[in-house]
């Protein structure tokens, strides 16, 4: 029954993108180009960095360092703590690639890594301090601000999925760390693998929420969502397209100023990523038995935080 609900949905959705076919074609170039100007400048340097690093074993160097700081803080091993910084410095879905690599060499088990997802795959200071604070408020400061409250957020929620202790699950001995000749190869083969997987999912959301704003149907849920909450529409649009994809979220917040309700919602779509991104995630762990859903649970507890703390500190700075 439900393979087939789900060829029904495909159809219509066949059928829709033939008949709004103009709309289709602009959808797509829109994401074409957010890809080409956003994405891949800011994603693809730090793929190759990360995989390169993970091939030359310096997971397993620092592991041993951060096994300590990891155990007591999220009851993760330290190649597992490794992941968290990775994850803030890289950006989505930087983070889920990096855990999979460290799943896939052995370093964490599935078990870890279902975990470490929960909390580990976030975004990073490039995009909030170019694309959310120069970009939509105009300012940097404000960008560091809810980079902040990112940190924050991802710190509590990790605290929250600490669980068992590192020991639990079968971790392999890792691969041992590859010549820089063979690494730098597989790192460029690796990011340009993941960027492509991000940049896929960045094209298809693009083009199913232009094809919602092209019927009507994002403004007239944006409509009711406004009636129900007492907030503006813009604010209502931005937070509709921001839990589709966050790209176009955060760009529906332009010449919005920051108001605390606006920079809380800016901070809870940066940190719920949207659903590309967990897409983006799914295909990223495809190929090994790592579950999904506290990564789902982790990014709306991030969403929550996020919204909380900087609603707070921007009614008291």
């Amino acid at each position: 029954m439900k393979n087939k609900l789900s060829i029904f949905a495909a159809l219509c959705g066949l059928f829709v993108m033939i008949a709004a076919s103009a709309q289709t074609v602009a959808a797509c170039r829109e994401g074409l180009r957010l890809c080409v100007e956003l994405i891949l400048p800011s994603l693809f340097p730090f793929f190759v960095l990360s995989a390169l690093l993970g091939k030359l074993g310096l997971p397993d160097m620092l592991g041993k360092r951060l096994a300590p700081l990891g155990e007591k803080l999220f009851h993760v091993s330290g190649a597992g703590c490794t992941a968290f910084f990775m994850g803030l410095l890289g950006g989505y879905p930087l983070g889920a690639a990096y855990i999979a690599a460290l799943a896939e060499s052995g370093q964490v088990s599935d078990w870890e890594a279902s975990r470490l997802l929960a909390f580990c795959n976030n975004s990073g200071p490039a995009f909030f301090v170019g694309a959310l604070g120069t970009g939509v408020f105009g300012s940097v400061r404000i960008g560091l601000l809810l980079y902040t409250v990112h940190m924050a957020a991802a710190l509590l929620t990790g605290l929250l999925f600490r669980g068992k202790s590192a020991g639990s699950g079968s971790v392999v001995l890792p691969a041992p760390p590859l010549p820089l000749s063979k690494a730098i190869p597989e790192a460029v083969r690796q990011a340009v693998s993941a960027s492509l997987n991000v940049c896929g999912f960045v094209v298809c959301f693009a083009v199913f929420t232009g094809l919602l704003d092209a019927k009507g149907l994002l403004s007239l849920l944006a409509g009711h969502l406004a009636a129900l909450t007492g907030q503006s529409l813009p604010w209502c649009r931005a937070l509709l397209r921001g839990l589709l994809e966050l790209g176009g979220g955060i760009g529906a917040l332009r010449g919005l100023p920051p108001t605390p309700q606006n920079l809380a919602l800016a901070a809870a779509l940066m940190g719920w990523g949207g659903l590309s991104v967990h897409f983006q995630t799914l295909s990223l762990i495809a190929d090994r038995d790592i579950k999904s859903a506290p990564h789902t649970a982790g990014r709306l507890m991030s969403a929550v935080f996020s919204f909380l703390i900087s609603y707070v500190l921007a009614l008291l700075l």
